[in-house]
């Protein structure tokens, strides 16, 4: 598969079937995540992966889009590792590498038959407090991972994109 079908073939998947991820691969999409590119390489991102029923449960009140996943990766990043601009103030990387490994994470497991969403929608605040996140991490999204239920589909606009003008400028 190259990888304009693959980018644009993969969808947020919001049903997932009962089916567990194997450790291979979970091995793999998180070894895509190492290799994701990073500010300086400083590899400031931290992934947890949610697997237990307790902590599952916590993720399920915490927000309403885990759509029964299995299992749930929360992306964090350190604030004491990511790259700083020293060329202005308060500009930084984590947010950005976050991005990135998460990008990555989620093609991996699209080649392998995996979906995934990125969901924002849940209180960072509560999130770190009680996953007992350390004080120096920042998070930035959660993604249920699982294989796709028989009828998980694309939303219909999935297939809509701007015209290229719309969004790219040539200066």
């Amino acid at each position: 598969m190259g990888f304009m079908e693959l980018a644009s073939g993969r969808y947020s998947v919001r049903s997932f079937d009962d089916r567990p991820i194997t450790s291979e691969h979970l091995g793999i999409i998180l070894k895509a995540a190492n290799a994701a590119p990073t500010g300086c390489n400083y590899q400031p991102q931290r992934i947890y992966v949610v697997q237990s029923d307790e902590m599952l449960s916590k993720l399920r009140e915490i927000s309403k889009c885990t759509f029964g996943a299995r299992t749930i990766l929360v992306f964090t990043y350190n604030k004491d590792e990511d790259w700083k601009n020293p060329l202005e103030s308060g500009v930084r990387s984590g947010i950005e590498d976050v991005s990135i490994v998460a990008t990555h994470v989620m093609l991996q497991a699209w080649e392998l038959g995996i979906g995934s969403c990125w969901v924002n929608y849940f209180s960072n605040s509560r999130l770190e407090r009680e996953l007992g996140i350390p004080e120096n991490e920042n998070s930035v999204l959660i993604m249920p991972v699982g294989y796709p239920s028989k009828d998980s589909g694309p939303l219909h606009l999935h297939e809509e994109c701007k015209p290229l003008d719309a969004t790219v400028r040539f200066i």
